[in-house]
């Protein structure tokens, strides 16, 4: 298949963004897989390769992603003024520029000019800072690219998805609906299909409450809103079960047995997915018309310029993109084939029918 354009926002300057992208684009094995396109700036991009002092990283910058180049490190200046950059701080310009690097490639994706979208992190407290008006990444890219969003935690054939993303957790149990629980279990049963390539998914959905309620006893909502929809999904055929304890369904093992799993809230999920794959998961972003991946690290101001930041996330969140970017263009391909399968009879021969017993 032809090369895959994949766009890479910077995240947070600050951070250890730029180091993971520019120690996984220094492998030319990895670049020959793809062509490479960094939303950003030239002068900030040398000012890391300083630092990480990495060997082989040819690279043009670019005003526009317009005409890219197939054998060097695209980078796309977003901004032409310099900046002050602050390791291991977040601050107003780190969040500012964080934004501008986001907006260009969205908007690229959005346009055509590149494939799949991997976004390095991003710093809350400086996007705050900076009048980001999300609570991350998830919540933007629904609005700038339409659709509805799931939050999936990847790692080999663990896939953790979300009802909740990003809220205080006195507020995510007053979120959770039926129609919401419903509407996300669709989309990873959907996903799980077309992203994934798996036919026929299993699903478990976790309880919101400790031991999922107990009947009752600790919490109605597993009576009243999330067994209703699991029951009502199961009539339409979706292979979906629950709810589960989480705590004994993740201490048993019992997770190992499903192709996705969905939890009620951020750290019902999260919590579990980082203890068992913590730098080497992947944050994709299901349900949007568009494929936007990302490492599942945040920014680690605590060891920015340090050159101690470990790669292998951000390099899976690359590898995934290019996955389900050719996952889904297969799923449309033989989805495309499936109305053509059987051929029409020539205009001049009839359908005799089927044959009776005594021919």
């Amino acid at each position: 298949m032809d090369r895959l354009r994949i766009g890479i926002s910077i995240g947070d300057m600050n951070g250890i963004g730029l180091e993971v992208i520019l120690k996984t684009l220094s492998n030319k094995k990895i670049r020959e897989l793809f062509i490479p396109v960094i939303y950003g700036s030239s002068k900030v991009v040398s000012y890391h390769k300083n630092i990480v002092t990495v060997d082989d990283f040819p690279f043009q910058p670019l005003r526009s992603a317009d005409h890219l180049s197939d054998d060097r490190i695209n980078v796309v200046n977003c901004w032409q003024e310099n900046v002050n950059i602050s390791l291991g701080k977040p601050s107003d310009l780190s969040g500012q520029y964080a934004f501008k690097s986001l907006e260009f490639a969205a908007k690229d994706l959005k346009y055509g000019f590149i494939d799949v979208l991997v976004t390095a992190p991003i710093s809350k407290q400086a996007m705050q800072m900076a009048d980001f008006p999300f609570p991350g990444h998830t919540e933007f890219l629904e609005k700038e690219l339409g659709g509805d969003s799931l939050m999936l935690m990847v790692h080999d054939d663990l896939r953790i998805g979300l009802v909740t993303n990003h809220l205080p957790l006195a507020e995510a149990a007053h979120a959770i609906d039926k129609p919401l629980v419903l509407k996300k279990i669709q989309l990873l049963n959907e996903s799980l299909k077309v992203d994934f390539g798996i036919e026929r998914p299993t699903i478990a959905v976790l309880g919101l409450n400790p031991h999922a309620g107990d009947g009752g006893v600790i919490g109605s909502e597993e009576e009243q809103i999330i067994r209703p929809a699991i029951v009502e999904l199961k009539k339409s055929g979706v292979m979906v079960m629950g709810p589960f304890s989480a705590d004994g369904f993740f201490g048993s093992g019992q997770f190992q047995k499903f192709d996705g799993i969905l939890a009620m809230y951020h750290d019902q999920g999260l919590i579990p997915f980082k203890t068992l794959s913590f730098g080497n998961g992947v944050n994709f972003t299901a349900g949007l018309p568009f494929v936007r991946t990302s490492p599942d690290h945040g920014t680690a101001f605590d060891i920015a310029g340090k050159n101690l930041a470990d790669p292998s996330s951000f390099r899976k969140a690359l590898f995934l993109g290019i996955d389900i970017a050719r996952n889904r263009r297969m799923f449309s391909e033989m989805h495309e084939n499936v109305l053509v399968k059987h051929e029409r009879l020539p205009d001049n021969e009839e359908d005799e029918g089927p044959l009776d017993a005594g021919q």
